[in-house]
């Protein structure tokens, strides 16, 4: 047992046989002083990692004390052996001294030289990567297998914590066999890691190789004056090889010029690549021959859809135009007016989508369906510039690239549903799309080439007219969809909805049947709409409760109620105006027409006045003054003088706005003043003036057809609304009295009862 002072190592491991430099501080310099002063130099490095000390240490002698180049004090250390630390011992100067008590080394054993061995050759390998001959040479000469081991401490790719763990280890064995593990894994992350960087270092130069080759290929094509590349895929062939428009033809070759000159790794390339396949995808010169018997188109026509004529006849007429000019010779496809842009506006429900697909059917073209609802962004139609990162064509050229050709049926659903965003206004560039002066050099954004859209059919939908711009409307030929009688809702139901229906439910004709009268009722009590949704909606929850049910079951009058519950509309009008000051008047809404009722009341106040209530617009408002203004000026509100007038039209939470309730306010006015009540069948709509004169309004077919569905007999409408009254079905016609009136006077004596029906004017 020897007491020797402590050095402590932070950043290094003493083992035996080594030689290493040890920086001077306060703590190591006192040790150094302390071992000098002793006499035979020696002290025990103990390495110390996180502040504590390891159980063995390493007895070294001082061989040198002196100063680095750099000035720092410095001494050179030489480990002898392994020593066990024991408790600390007083001792000279600030040194920390303790008792220490030597390792014996184990024998050497058969295994161990073995082990030797192996290290040895694996340090031997190691140092030959790195052209170490010196080193080498050095293990050569060892033969001792401890010194072999404490030899580890030399190299760099080991830790702090394998080296003290060598340290501490006292058997030779134990220590070899961990050294043989540990290079061992060493040199496998050594040949991982060397095989990466290989790797990158290989693909870093075939990069530069191609590159350079590809520069010196577009030199060597420049000097010959040729552009012919070489392979099985190339554009180049397969542009020559494609039906294209010439004009197309010459700017898909500018591209791919440019695309041979261009590297792969540029972003270029891959923009030139999805713009020609986008070209070559394109149906360029490929249309579809036209259905030319009409009577066939009109069979599918009628079959797809009840009612309906003003669109069956225009695409007849256009079908009859195109097969006349066939037959005289004079059909050329494409160029300037030749297609047709048509506008189906209407109330939801009344079968704009889905005649889209049988006006294509019905013309034997291809069919493809863009949907328009809630754009914003110009460059949805006109595509975005191909210089964008994703840039792609605009809806309209890859709808033509769908339909795969150049005349299909394109159907631009909700168009009155567009709007201008920060990015620009979609219906504004649409102008050019649904112009035939203008469509046959339509230009995309993407595409940059002439693309002929005169031969398309373009079928627009909307179901509010007035959200559309004037000059996208004045481009398209406006047809409406008014809605279906009682009598074409049931003809609907029985073809078309009810079979769909049975279908979804999984039931078939034999599990359940259907009245046409109770197809009235639902059309009529239960659903009072003008397209038939929400009539195949009733249909579909009568068929699901009687899937429910085992037994075959008839639907009729009788049982109706068991599958819908009450219904849930009713005819109002005679109830409402069984008091003096109520009107009905008639209006139009985003769902298609509807009844208005208009009440009217006075009460004693202590000022005269005009309350207007119920969410009304200023026009509608302006409507009420004017009609107030009027009774006063003939005399015929003399009776409600000095009171205060209410105004009310329900439902309040509904706005409303519009001229066309005038002569129905009138008349509410009129019957509260006069106490004659207003007669219940009688609905009514037109705008009034100051002169009494009944003006025109939109919206009369929509209109007369809610009439008739609220059970109105007798409907007023302006005398110059008349021609519109064409336009409404003949059955409709037949069950209504229409009266075409210009003066208000006359609104009046048709809309009150007679003079004894009269009651007291309120109060």
């Amino acid at each position: 047992m020897a007491t020797l002072p402590v050095l402590p190592l932070t950043d290094d491991v003493l083992l035996p046989r080594m030689v290493t430099p040890v920086e001077l501080d306060s703590a190591t310099q006192a040790a150094v002083d302390a071992a000098r002063t002793s006499g035979d130099k020696r002290l025990l490095a103990v390495p110390r990692i996180d502040g504590v000390y390891g159980p063995v240490g390493t007895v070294a002698v001082i061989e040198q004390v002196g100063r680095l180049p750099s000035g720092e004090p410095v001494a050179v250390i030489r480990g002898l052996h392994r020593a066990r630390i024991g408790s600390g011992v007083a001792g000279p100067g600030a040194a920390l001294w303790v008792e220490s008590t030597e390792i014996e080394e184990s024998p050497v054993t058969g295994k161990t030289r073995e082990l030797a061995r192996d290290y040895k050759a694996l340090v031997r390998a190691q140092l030959q990567k790195r052209g170490a001959w010196q080193v080498i040479d050095a293990v050569e000469r060892m033969t001792d297998p401890s010194e072999i081991a404490d030899s580890s401490g030399y190299s760099p790719w080991m830790s702090l914590e394998q080296k003290r763990g060598l340290l501490d280890e006292t058997d030779l064995t134990a220590r070899l066999e961990l050294l043989v593990t540990w290079i061992k894994e060493h040199q496998a992350e050594e040949e991982v890691s060397e095989k990466i960087n290989s790797e990158v270092r290989e693909g870093l130069e075939k990069t530069q190789r191609d590159f350079l080759l590809r520069q010196q290929l577009a030199a060597i094509r420049k000097e010959l004056g040729e552009d012919e590349p070489e392979g099985a895929g190339d554009y180049r062939t397969r542009v020559q090889e494609a039906d294209l428009p010439d004009n197309v033809r010459e700017a898909a070759m500018r591209e791919v010029g440019r695309l041979e000159r261009a590297s792969d790794a540029s972003p270029e390339s891959g923009w030139i690549r999805t713009w020609l396949d986008t070209v070559l995808e394109m149906p360029w010169t490929t249309r579809t021959d036209d259905n030319t018997d009409l009577d066939a188109a009109r069979a599918v026509l009628d079959a797809d859809h009840a009612g309906l004529d003003d669109v069956k006849d225009r695409i007849l007429e256009y079908l009859a135009v195109r097969n006349r000019r066939a037959a005289r010779g004079l059909h050329v496809v494409g160029g300037r007016g030749s297609g047709a842009v048509l506008a189906l506006a209407g109330p939801p429900g009344v079968g704009k989508t889905s005649l889209g697909e049988s006006v294509a059917r019905a013309l034997g073209r291809k069919f493809v369906r863009v949907s328009l609802g809630g754009i914003r962004d110009e460059a949805e139609i006109r595509g975005h510039r191909r210089t964008y990162v994703g840039a792609l064509p605009g809806r309209i050229v890859r709808a033509i690239r769908e339909a795969g050709s150049m005349n299909p049926v394109v159907l631009l659903d909700e168009v009155d549903k567009i709007s201008a965003g920060y990015a620009g206004d979609p219906a504004a560039a649409l102008l050019e799309v649904l112009d035939p002066a203008q469509n046959h050099t339509f230009r995309d954004h993407y595409l940059e080439v002439d693309l002929d859209l005169s031969d398309v059919l373009f079928l627009a939908t909307a179901n509010v007219v007035e959200t559309i711009p004037g000059p996208l409307l004045d481009r398209m030929e406006l047809v409406a969809l008014d809605g279906y009688t009682e009598r074409e809702k049931v003809s609907i139901a029985r073809d078309h909805l009810w079979p769909r229906q049975l279908d979804r439910a999984g039931l078939t004709a034999d599990d359940v049947t259907i009245t046409d009268e109770a197809l009235s009722l639902i059309a009529v009590e239960y659903t009072r709409e003008a397209g038939v949704r929400q009539l195949e909606r009733a249909l579909a929850k009568v068929l699901r409760k009687v899937a429910v049910k085992s037994e075959t079951i008839n639907v009729d009058k009788s049982n109706l109620s068991d599958f819908l519950g009450r219904p849930r509309f009713f005819f109002e009008s005679a109830e409402r105006t069984a008091v003096p000051g109520v009107a009905t008047g008639l209006a139009v809404t985003g769902a298609g027409g509807d009844v208005l009722f208009i009440e009217a009341t006075a009460m004693p106040a202590d000022s005269a006045g005009l309350t207007l209530t119920g969410q009304l617009g200023d026009v509608m408002k302006e409507s009420a003054q004017i009609a107030l203004s009027y009774l006063r000026s003939h005399g015929q509100a003399t009776p409600l003088d000095g009171k205060r007038l209410h105004l009310h039209v329900p439902a309040g939470a509904v706005p409303k706005d519009g001229p066309s309730a005038g002569i129905t306010m009138v008349t509410a006015l009129a019957s509260l003043a006069s106490g004659r009540p207003v007669r219940p069948e009688v609905g009514m709509t037109g705008e009034v003036t100051l002169a009494g004169r009944v003006l025109p309004i939109g919206g009369v077919k929509q209109k007369l057809l809610a009439a008739h569905r609220a059970g109105l007999t007798e409907v007023i409408i302006p005398a110059r609304n008349e021609p519109d009254l064409d336009d409404l079905p003949a059955e409709i016609r037949e069950q209504l009295t229409i009266h075409a009136l210009a003066d208000v006077a006359d609104v009046l004596k048709i809309a009150l009862r007679p003079e004894e029906t009269a009651v007291v004017a309120a109060a």
